[in-house]
Formats: structure tokens, C-alpha cells, sequence
């Protein structure tokens, strides 16, 4: 079992910048792949980001590519989210997930969520 809480959100404005982070605890943090996923209001859950295990290998949705950077620090069990040049249409809540494999941009094939932090981006 891993519990996930994510931190970090908030109310920027367009072309600002904010750096989410998601602490985990029980299970050994390093034996999962872990993502960024968003749910925009009215809209289903979205894959943004993943990393695999070790961090050498990172996968973006093409709408946050060049602009948000996934990372994660094994020793303080911590997967962060580094967002720039941030838009309206990034509005959303941002949570984390874990999964044992790597490769999905499924929602429903990560089994550990965090509740989620809340992102908004004025105009």
C-alpha cells in the first residue's frame, strides 16, 4: 500500500510557474512508476506525466511537452512536477499515481492516487 499527498497548487497567473509535489509513504516508493494526471472541471482525468523507477525515462502529453518537467527523489520518497509558462487551459486538479509498470497513460492502471491539489491559472 502507498499513500500519496500532493502539495503545491495554487492561483498563478498566465506565463508563471508552479512546482507541485507528491509525498509518498508505506510500500517502497522506488519500486513504482509514478505520474501526473489532471481533471479539468466537466472533463474526465488526463495523463500529463510519468517517470519510471529510477527517473532515467520520463513520457509527457504532447499539450504540457517543453513546458512541464516530471522528476522524483528516491530518498525523500517525493515525485514533483515543475510546470512553466503556465496557461488558462492548465486549470485543473493535479493528482499523483503509482503504478507497478510503466508505459500506461491509462488512469484505470494506476492503482495509488493522491487527492489531488488544485491549480488554477488566471488570464
Amino acid at each position: 500500500q502507498v499513500q500519496l499527498v500532493e502539495s503545491g497548487g495554487g492561483l498563478v497567473q498566465a506565463g508563471g510557474s508552479l512546482r507541485l509535489s507528491c509525498a509518498a509513504s508505506g510500500r517502497t516508493f522506488s519500486y513504482y512508476v509514478m505520474a501526473w494526471f489532471r481533471q479539468r472541471l466537466g472533463k474526465e482525468r488526463e495523463f500529463v506525466a510519468a517517470i519510471t523507477w529510477g527517473g532515467g525515462t520520463t513520457t509527457y502529453a504532447d499539450s504540457v511537452k517543453g513546458r512541464f518537467t516530471i522528476s522524483r527523489d528516491n530518498a525523500k520518497n517525493t515525485v514533483y512536477l515543475q510546470m512553466n509558462s503556465l496557461e488558462p487551459a492548465d486549470t485543473a486538479t493535479y493528482h499523483c499515481a503509482g503504478s507497478p509498470t510503466y508505459g500506461s497513460r491509462k488512469s484505470g492502471d494506476y492503482g495509488y492516487w493522491g487527492q489531488g491539489t488544485q491549480v488554477t491559472v488566471s488570464s
